[in-house]
């Protein structure tokens, strides 16, 4: 036997979904909210997705769609110094793009360890190759020069959060840049 047939769109209700948790995180919103903003009962939001976690990790996925392809474009460039700048200013744009909540769902949301660390590990790669090829001294540099990108990706999304617009977060970036290791 067959369920009734789905009155609602799933899309719709998981960009909705995606919306809230990057807005309130996983903590905020509960299934009564979402299904209340999805005009939909329980029951359904449960048959679509599974439960509260199964709906979070859809809504991640679907937010993270395209980071891994931007990310790798971004880090294409033949320079590490000028992938480095395409990032942050990608990042800044991202983090306050139009009709969007500001920031980012992942660098907010303390449950996406392993995804930030996935961001970290691909910045790092390109930076330790630029120190193979001679861009930086060496993998110490590249490692140390990760890890101030990563606390400026880090800055950048909370300055959003909090209000930034874009100018101020693509000032963050430029100034971060000029950091780079002579």
């Amino acid at each position: 036997m067959t369920g009734r047939p789905r009155t609602f769109d799933k899309d719709a209700v998981l960009r909705m979904a995606m919306r809230a948790f990057w807005e309130r995180g996983y903590d905020g919103v509960s299934v009564a909210q979402v299904c209340a903003e999805a005009g939909i009962a329980a029951p359904s939001l449960y048959a679509a997705f599974g439960d509260k976690e199964a709906l979070f990790e859809q809504a991640c996925a679907l937010y993270t769609e395209h980071l891994d392809e931007d990310l790798e474009r971004d880090l294409s460039a033949p320079a590490a110094r000028a992938a480095i700048e395409r990032l942050l200013r990608s990042a800044a744009e991202h983090f306050t793009a139009p009709g969007q909540p500001p920031g980012c769902l992942v660098m907010g949301e303390p449950r996406l360890t392993e995804r930030r660390d996935r961001t970290r590990d691909m910045i790092r790669a390109r930076l330790r190759r630029a120190a193979a090829e001679g861009e930086l001294a060496s993998a110490a540099e590249a490692d140390g020069v990760a890890a101030f990108v990563d606390t400026v990706l880090s800055g950048m999304a909370a300055l959003a959060r909090d209000g930034a617009d874009r100018n101020r977060l693509l000032d963050a970036a430029r100034f971060a840049i000029r950091a780079w290791p002579a």
